[in-house]
């Protein structure tokens, strides 16, 4: 690869943990600051809900960005997308720092939201560097990171805001983001081939990606199976507290169950989804978490349900999207490896609007008398929606060769 790019040469892959570095940067951003949710409220005179704006809203603006930021990306390449992404997300974070009123930190956090992009570059990344299956192993080894990353990011943000009030967490992420920058600047070579054309060929490119039934088989998959995380988060704490009388710090340890049966799936993935392919281990994964959720659901249902059963069904939703996710990502991106940057973006942005429908749902639905009950129902419905697309991948897979499979 003789053709340089700001020092680094064309085509030349970034190391392991700058990859890591950009797929954990962007859940780290979402949850570190909720611990200091009140006191940002208190400072900048608002009412908690209206604090809650610099989450809710910036979770609906990334949808937006990883629309936008994927077929740039396939147009422009990988690289200028992630270094313009990192550093609106630092002087946003500077910006943050500075604000005094909550109108100005609002726009500011939003622009945080650039961030997001870095996590679709990351795996448009890994797709153009490794082949379909392989890229799925990788993938499982990035998601681990994206697991770690939501368990510590409240945590470390409680600490930084217990010893040096609440602007210090975007201290941290002023330094985050500049030294990613640095490390991508020097480590990220331009790893996808610019998709000619221009935008107009690439647009009916996506649409007729779009109309693939396959495409819609892999979104279902992802939509529906990251749903199922969405759900348990808005149902969860409800079930700890009111059926179970948990106190709020082992509430904390019940929602970390799914957390920790990802990192556990994610693992699995690594290790395996490279010889037993992608269709194996996306079925593999919605088995696991349908077969865990209708235990537990039975057993409830038969008035055998305890703390036990309940997040010991739910642990398999970990599991199961630890199995699955890595493969779904992979596969779908390898539909049209050319546009691998666009299918993150718009597959991304799918999950977090189904994510956002379904744990909406369920906080109508659950009533603190039947909540153990309700939860595992519609865990277990939403469970069968990506059993179906999984089912529906395998036998197309035995059917056809997969595309994009070199």
């Amino acid at each position: 690869a003789g053709r340089m790019t700001a020092g680094r040469p064309a085509q030349s892959p970034p190391g392991f943990w700058t990859l890591v570095g950009l797929t954990a940067l962007a859940p780290l951003t979402l949850n570190m600051i909720l611990p200091s949710l009140p006191a940002i409220s208190a400072e900048m005179g608002v009412d908690y809900g209206t604090a809650t704006l610099a989450v809710g809203a910036y979770l609906a603006l990334t949808a937006i960005v990883q629309v936008i930021a994927g077929p740039l990306s396939d147009r422009f390449g990988r690289r200028p997308v992630v270094l313009t992404s990192l550093a609106i997300f630092t002087l946003a974070s500077a910006l943050c720092l500075s604000a005094e009123g909550f109108a100005a930190f609002l726009g500011a956090r939003l622009a945080q939201g650039a961030v997001i992009s870095c996590f679709a570059m990351a795996l448009a990344i890994t797709r153009d560097i490794y082949p379909r299956e392989e890229a799925a192993a990788r993938i499982g080894l990035l998601s681990m990171a994206m697991a770690v990353a939501p368990m510590l990011g409240p945590l470390l943000g409680g600490l930084l805001d217990a010893a040096f009030g609440w602007r210090a967490i975007f201290w941290a992420y002023l330094a985050a983001g500049a030294v990613l920058f640095g490390l991508c600047w020097h480590d990220l070579g331009e790893t996808g081939a610019r998709a000619g054309g221009g935008f107009r060929q690439m647009a009916r490119a996506l649409g007729t990606l779009l109309g693939l039934p396959r495409f819609w088989a892999f979104a279902l998959a992802m939509i529906f199976s990251t749903g199922l995380f969405y759900v348990f988060l808005a149902g969860a704490p409800l079930v700890a507290s009111q059926v179970f009388g948990l106190s709020p710090a082992w509430v904390g340890v019940a929602v970390g169950s799914v957390t920790g049966g990802f990192l556990a799936g994610s693992f699995l993935s690594a290790r395996l989804a490279a010889q037993v392919g992608i269709a194996r281990m996306i079925l593999a994964g919605r088995i696991s978490a349908t077969a865990g959720l209708a235990v537990g659901l039975g057993a409830v249902l038969a008035g055998m349900g305890n703390l036990e059963v309940v997040f010991g069904a739910t642990l398999f939703v970990g599991i199961g999207n630890g199995l699955t996710m890595p493969s779904t990502q992979s596969g779908a991106m390898s539909l049209r490896p050319e546009l691998a940057g666009s299918i993150a973006g718009i597959t991304g942005a799918l999950v977090v609007a189904g994510g956002a429908v379904l744990s909406t749902l369920t906080g109508q639905v659950l009533a603190p008398a039947t909540a153990d009950r309700d939860l595992l129902l519609i865990l277990f419905l939403a469970s069968l929606v990506s059993l179906a697309a999984a089912l529906w991948l395998w036998r197309d897979d035995s059917k056809t060769a997969p595309e994009g499979a070199a």
